[in-house]
């Protein structure tokens, strides 16, 4: 059910829907350029690929969260309009590719009817608030931020008309160290304590010019975080470099103001603005409760995730790409409307959780998902690439598949590889910066000439604590990619370690099987 402010979003949004059909119908008739169109059609959560004869549509999932509403929804637009490319993305939305403009007006359309708000999916707007996938339902975890994610989101909806708004604003809520949304390094984030408070980061990013964030506040009440993302605005407005598209970015705030700690002090100006202006921002007390309950069944497997609710269980499914076929993701839909109590969480590595599962329940679901990766390497991580995207260099998907292919052939052991992350050019939408392999489309001359490459990352780290931009290596020739992987998880296997303990075993030794193919 929509909240009062989501539902008045909803009615702002569908009053700019003819102004949407009449430029898209001019643009289709050719009427209109792919960049005058793209400078429009962000508002809507929409852009043309790269053929300018095709548009890409991205559904906003909220936390992540696919509820069997937002699900059966999605299922029945894929076959409504014989959609054949799905993206699960690293913001934790889903991407409906190759669309006609009459598909892209009428799912934009319908979608508001389930309460997916495409608006603000692209351009200068705030994007999909992130969440933990396993928040609420995680052993171990610090407590469950899912509420306060979908509150900050619902927020945020109010603000995709406001003025002087950085070019994206990504807002993330972690829920433990794991820190997989990267709550410490986005434009704000919120990540757990174990005291059941929010610590405050903000003005990071990956991309051009990446920055950690600055930690602003501690020992936040999860019912004040609107006053943070009010603060965060403002600062942005007072602060932000909006004229130079280039870095109209929060993280280029921190340079411009002389450093973290004078970010931080213009930061919590703003915040007291906010607070001593008298609006009350207070969020009331939220949860999540889950009432479904184990049947006494259970279940197993490398995919299974034993939930800390007693007999409840999650199944892991990750697409090779983030990219689902259109009839396989359309049967577990169906399947998961039979099983009450059933979501779909979106993680950003670009695979999906299914969760509050009983054990019956699991396993046919994992029969059913019988085609998900289940190695680290074949988890990897990839944007849609130069193919589709408009601002692409290379394609980061035919790369990745070419990688699955040569590491399949070597028949390595499962633990030779660690996942790895491949953007197709310098905005890090595959995160390559903090993967522990990653690679960014580009070039690499041979010769004297540009010969189309990927320049290689290594040692990026996540975690909270231990946060780590990737050490660039070089450039690699595209078509030697996949051959240098075979050959590193060689190594790794001859030497009976898995990657991690072989990295540590052998410092150095990475760099020197690197260094034929970057030299």
């Amino acid at each position: 059910m929509n909240t009062p402010v989501q539902a008045e979003s909803i009615q702002t949004f569908r009053a700019d829907l003819p102004e949407f059909k009449e430029k898209s119908a001019a643009f289709f008739a050719g009427e209109m350029s792919k960049a005058a169109y793209k400078g429009f059609s962000g508002y809507y959560g929409t852009y043309a690929q790269r053929d300018g004869k095709a548009s890409m549509l991205r559904l906003r999932m909220t936390a992540g969260c696919v509820t069997p509403e937002k699900l059966a929804f999605t299922a029945d637009m894929i076959r409504r309009h014989h959609i054949e490319r799905v993206h699960f993305t690293t913001c934790q939305t889903i991407q409906l590719h190759d669309l006609t403009q009459e598909a892209v007006c009428d799912i934009m359309e319908r979608a508001l009817d389930v309460g997916i708000i495409t608006m603000g999916g692209g351009g200068d707007f705030p994007r999909n608030v992130m969440c933990s996938p396993l928040s609420g339902v995680e052993e171990g975890e610090y407590f469950d931020v899912t509420p306060w994610a979908q509150a900050a989101g619902d927020y945020l909806t109010t603000f995709i008309k406001a003025e002087k708004m950085p070019r994206k604003l990504k807002v993330g809520f972690s829920n433990a160290p794991s820190n997989i949304t990267h709550a410490t390094y986005r434009d704000l984030g919120f990540a757990a304590r174990p005291d059941g408070l929010f610590d405050v980061y903000s003005a990071g990013g990956l991309g051009n010019n990446p920055r950690f964030g600055v930690k602003v506040a501690e020992a936040v009440k999860p019912q004040d975080i609107l006053y943070y993302i009010k603060a965060m605005w403002l600062t942005f407005r007072a602060y932000g470099n909006y004229e130079n598209r280039g870095k109209a970015r929060t993280r280029y705030m921190q340079e411009a103001l002389g450093g973290p700690e004078a970010y931080k002090a213009a930061y919590l100006e703003k915040l007291a603005e906010v607070r001593a202006s008298g609006e009350d921002l207070t969020l009331p007390a939220l949860s999540a409760q889950i009432t479904k309950t184990g049947d006494g069944t259970t279940a197993s497997g490398a995919r299974v995730i034993a939930q800390k609710q007693p007999g409840l269980y999650a199944v892991h499914v990750h697409p090779i790409g983030g990219q689902p076929s259109a009839e396989k993701f359309c049967a577990l839909a169906d399947a998961l409307a039979d099983m009450p109590g059933a979501l779909m969480r979106l993680a950003p590595d670009e695979s999906a959780y299914i969760v509050n599962l009983t054990g019956s329940e699991a396993q046919r679901v994992l029969a059913l998902t019988d085609w998900s990766a289940v190695t680290p390497f074949e988890c990897s991580v990839a944007c849609i690439g130069a193919s589709i995207c408009q601002v692409g260099v290379r394609d980061s998907q035919a790369l990745l598949h070419a990688c699955v292919d040569a590491v399949r052939a070597a028949k390595l052991p499962a633990g030779a590889l660690p996942q790895i992350h491949i953007s197709g050019c310098p905005s890090s939408c595959g995160t390559h910066q903090t993967g522990e392999l990653g690679f960014r489309g580009g070039v690499k001359m041979v010769g004297g000439k540009p010969q189309p490459g990927f320049v290689f990352f290594v040692g990026g780290k996540e975690r909270q604590g231990e946060e780590t931009m990737g050490r660039e290596l070089g450039a690699m020739l595209e078509g030697d990619i996949p051959a240098f992987l075979a050959r590193l998880g060689q190594a790794v296997a001859d030497s009976g370690m898995d990657y991690a303990a072989w990295r540590q075993a052998h410092p150095g030794a990475l760099e020197e099987i690197a260094r034929a193919y970057t030299d």
